[in-house]
């Protein structure tokens, strides 16, 4: 979410180790009326491009930020009046960008040196000037932005993305075609490189900062298999609940019952969340990590947690993700899914307190009811803070998601 005072909208902060953000797209205009939760501009980090919610209602007073401008947390974005507000005695404090305003506004991870451009400054936004009609094509802001830079009409390039989405590499994969090798390298590196640097970053901290405990426990999952097979088997594709889901729900059951497991730990001490917003672990194409937050997930069913995660999956890859999907969960989850190792030990994601690693499904020999049997297994690892639990708190944790596992029909 974006952060307001005194009418002026800032850049917010995105994660424990962002420290700047580049605006590369407007979602309003001076005049327009906002709403709790509307997306208003795109912020370019590291870890790619993240959607700007507003928290209050108001009236767009002005925009006061460049597109293409690399501005620190806090800096000022916009001017939103709610009801009644009076505009600034001044106009917001402009701040200067991190680095200089370039012909790309996501050139920070584009891997390429922007061409040599016109001595020019842009100037402020107008507040009575209408901003630019906002593009409809189905892309990513990013590579919007970066088309329009090259003059690239988006309607030649074919959508890598989710249902045909364009998103930056494919724009990117333009620019390699027509380019010669011996174009100078951008000295930001690639995307890939950028991303990599954010979660080496955010880990180092986590890991200097975080006092980690672990605990882990092999669990028989052929119960919750079985069950899904059974409901899944008059379902077509898109419709059927895969075993992940059954993983969030569970971790979000045990979380809202063993509560020192489910919130934030900030200067002020353990803050202990309301909700339950699980974090899910997405792998991005070409490498990379995100975890976005189910939002609420407690309240939802089966179905709508399946849907949900779907959802962020999709826009995760697509570049879409908002702020507070970013910044509000209350606990990851991170699963290898239906193939790979056995067990994973994760690096808490900073402020919380908690996350689940959960390894791939096996086949072992397993004793039920006094009998060898072949069951499916996995092993449930727990990373936690022991500023906040120890391992008798874990241990409840583990045992409630295990007898969730065993009972899915309770999910």
């Amino acid at each position: 979410w974006g952060v307001k005072a005194m009418g002026v909208f800032q850049m917010p902060s995105l994660g424990a180790d962002m420290d700047s953000g580049t605006l590369v797209e407007w979602l309003v205009r001076p005049g327009d009326t906002v709403a709790r939760g509307d997306i208003i501009a795109a912020v370019e980090t590291q870890k790619g491009v993240i959607e700007i919610e507003v928290f209050e209602e108001g009236t767009v007073h002005s925009l006061d930020a460049n597109l293409g401008d690399t501005l620190p947390v806090g800096a000022a974005l916009a001017v939103i009046l709610t009801d009644g507000e009076a505009p600034p005695a001044s106009d917001p404090k402009r701040v200067t960008p991190v680095t200089t305003p370039i012909s790309d506004p996501v050139m920070a991870s584009s891997g390429h040196a922007a061409e040599p451009q016109a001595q020019s400054t842009p100037s402020a936004p107008n507040p009575s000037t209408p901003a630019p009609p906002i593009p409809r094509q189905a892309a990513s802001p990013a590579a919007r932005a970066r088309a329009q830079e090259l003059e690239l009409d988006l309607s030649t390039l074919k959508g890598t993305g989710p249902d045909g989405v364009i998103v930056l590499g494919d724009v990117e994969g333009r620019v390699a075609a027509n380019t010669s090798s011996s174009h100078p390298r951008s000295k930001f590196g690639s995307p890939m490189e950028e991303m990599r640097k954010a979660i080496a970053t955010a880990m180092t901290r986590s890991k200097q900062t975080i006092p980690h405990f672990y605990l882990s426990e092999t669990i028989d999952v052929q119960p919750a298999m079985d069950f899904l097979s059974r409901r899944n088997s008059d379902r077509p594709p898109a419709e059927r609940v895969l075993l992940g889901a059954l993983f969030v729900r569970a971790t979000t059951r045990a979380a809202a019952k063993v509560k020192v497991m489910n919130g934030h730990y900030t200067d002020e001490g353990f803050n202990p969340a309301t909700v339950v917003n699980p974090g899910i672990a997405v792998a991005l194409r070409g490498g990379g990590l995100v975890a976005p937050a189910l939002m609420d997930a407690m309240p939802m069913d089966l179905d709508q947690t399946m849907a949900g995660m779907r959802d962020l999956v999709t826009r995760a890859r697509a570049g879409r993700l908002r702020a507070s999907e970013m910044t509000e969960g209350t606990i990851t989850i991170s699963s290898l899914g239906d193939t790979g190792a056995e067990a994973m030990t994760g690096v808490i994601f900073p402020p919380q307190v908690a996350l689940v690693g959960i390894g791939a499904p096996h086949l072992r020999p397993w004793v039920v009811e006094g009998v060898v049997v072949p069951r499916y297994v996995v092993t449930l690892t727990i990373s936690a803070d022991h500023r906040v639990s120890d391992g008798r708190q874990v241990a409840r944790f583990i045992a409630e998601f295990e007898t969730l596992m065993q009972e899915p029909e309770r999910i």
